[in-house]
């Protein structure tokens, strides 16, 4: 996986095949599946190719269908639902070996103003105050944190605690996590390359949500873990290599999947985004 910004930066660079069609590549790992937040971030690279720099990118909606495959490129197909004097809404579908293994529909607006309100963010404390992730991987076993120094290290992510360890217990909200996140490097000013990290970065920690009262780490082999779908909404503008806060809450768990549902917020307490994410959490036993 990247390393670094800069390799995270390549892998959002696609190949111009034709109009409206690209191709992406794949980073080293030693993943068995591409890694969905890859896939999901190309896509919304494809998807805004096909629109007029005016246009910004506000909502992305998708299903994982199959697993990626890590050793071959992936081609992203891009289909022109439609483009008004405000919104534009586009179709991809990425494939390997010929068949899709993701879909997403994206929509775009031109910016304009309006009614405007967010909720307030969460009293916590800052990034500095945060445990670094590689740390609390290594805290599980040494494998652990290699695998994350290896794999993750373009990310620098920092874990503020859950609803049974380091946040105070919510009754109301039995299932809650809440990390700061930036990528760890300068990723330049193209606000949809921003976008495009942050889409990378935001489907790392989402399932593990969902886990939290249930005692089960996202690692634990008994379990099988996979993104089915991904939502996104854009509320403002915000830089991915800047701190974000990811509070994250599982509303629901059941019949083998979880749901997870992220407001992210800057520093300065602004509401950027929200996301929301089923996953398979299935526990096999013995």
């Amino acid at each position: 996986m990247p390393g670094t910004a800069a390799d995270l930066l390549r892998l959002l660079q696609l190949e111009d095949l034709d109009r409206d069609l690209y191709r992406g590549t794949q980073p080293e790992t030693s993943r068995q599946r591409v890694f969905g937040g890859q896939v999901a971030a190309q896509a919304l690279v494809a998807g805004v190719r096909s629109v007029e720099p005016e246009y910004a990118i506000h909502s992305l909606h998708s299903y994982f269908l199959r697993p990626g495959d890590t050793t071959v490129p992936i081609i992203y197909d891009v289909e022109r639902i439609r483009d008004g004097r405000s919104f534009a809404t586009r179709r991809v579908v990425a494939r390997q070996h010929g068949r899709a293994i993701y879909y997403l529909t994206a929509n775009y607006q031109r910016p304009e103003a309006g009614l405007d309100h967010h909720d307030v963010m969460p009293d916590v404390p800052g990034p500095d105050h945060g445990l670094p992730m590689s740390q609390l991987a290594r805290s599980a076993s040494d494998r652990a944190g290699d695998d994350w120094d290896r794999e993750w290290s373009a990310l620098d992510v920092r874990h503020l605690g859950t609803s049974t360890q380091g946040l105070t217990p919510d009754p109301a909200h039995p299932a809650q996590a809440r990390l700061w996140v930036r990528v760890n490097g300068d990723l330049g000013d193209d606000a949809h390359t921003q976008l495009a990290a942050f889409t990378y970065a935001s489907d790392l920690t989402l399932l593990g949500a969902a886990l939290v009262p249930h005692g089960i780490h996202i690692t634990d082999p008994r379990l099988q873990a996979a993104s089915l779908d991904h939502t996104i909404w854009f509320h403002r503008p915000f830089r991915a290599d800047q701190w974000w806060l990811y509070d994250q809450v599982s509303p629901s768990a059941s019949g083998g999947r979880g749901l997870a549902l992220a407001r992210v917020f800057t520093q300065d307490g602004t509401m950027v985004a929200t996301v929301a994410q089923e996953g398979l959490i299935r526990v096999r036993e013995g």
